[in-house]
């Protein structure tokens, strides 16, 4: 197999990958990626299907994989699982529990994956690797993983809340995004206030996923900040 031959492959297993982490992807990102012509994108997009991969089209977005086709497990590379590990001890200094439960049992199933030597060199880092500034890995909220849920599927929360003055109040809020600053905190527009307001996880004392959605909030997150701060 010539260069050209084995750059194309490698080629059409990374664009592979680009249809399994996107729900939509269109020509043109495809094309800005990898530095080739839409027209190559055509082409590669067709000897994927030829090759029995179900890739769809949706006229005037994009591509898609079928709902349910299933892409055999990733191979990482060494340095690529030696990130993971130390990701993972960034993670265990989360002062949230669920969000250290959800990224501890998801780092397992991608060690089950790895080739015996590298899971091997990845268990000696783990060991020899530490990120102790949560030295005593004190959690003071459980509340992260339902509230990614909650904005990523638009559902309204309410929230039994003690704000900075310890006020306890009931609130019906929209989830928006989510940061961290030695704290996380949660954005969402508060149904209360009629705004949106910063919460924070650890000041939630009671949390029900509400089964009614709410309408999405058509900005980024970048947009939110040029327009609220």
């Amino acid at each position: 197999m010539d260069y050209s031959e084995t750059n194309r492959l490698s080629r059409l297993t990374a664009i592979l990958i680009q249809l399994q982490t996107k729900r939509i992807v269109t020509a043109s990102e495809l094309a800005n990626k990898f530095n080739i012509s839409k027209r190559t994108i055509y082409r590669d997009i067709k000897a994927l299907e030829q090759s029995g991969v179900p890739v769809l089209t949706e006229e005037g977005k994009g591509y898609t994989l079928m709902e349910g086709y299933k892409i055999p497990p990733v191979m990482f590379t060494e340095k690529q699982a030696n990130a993971l590990i130390l990701a993972e001890q960034l993670v265990l200094n989360s002062k949230d529990a669920s969000f250290v439960k959800d990224y501890s049992e998801a780092i397992d199933k991608i060690k089950s994956i790895l080739k015996y030597t590298t899971k091997d060199k990845a268990n000696i880092l783990l060991e020899r690797t530490r990120y102790d500034e949560n030295i005593n890995r004190e959690r003071n909220s459980n509340n992260l993983s339902d509230l990614q849920n909650a904005l990523t599927n638009y559902n309204l929360v309410k929230i039994e809340y003690i704000n900075k003055e310890n006020s306890a109040s009931i609130r019906i809020i929209e989830p928006f995004a989510i940061l961290n600053s030695e704290n996380w905190y949660l954005v969402a527009f508060c149904r209360l206030r009629n705004e949106f307001r910063f919460f924070r996880p650890d000041r939630i004392q009671k949390l029900e996923i509400l089964t009614e959605n709410f309408e999405p909030h058509n900005m980024t997150l970048q947009e939110y900040f040029d327009k609220y701060k």
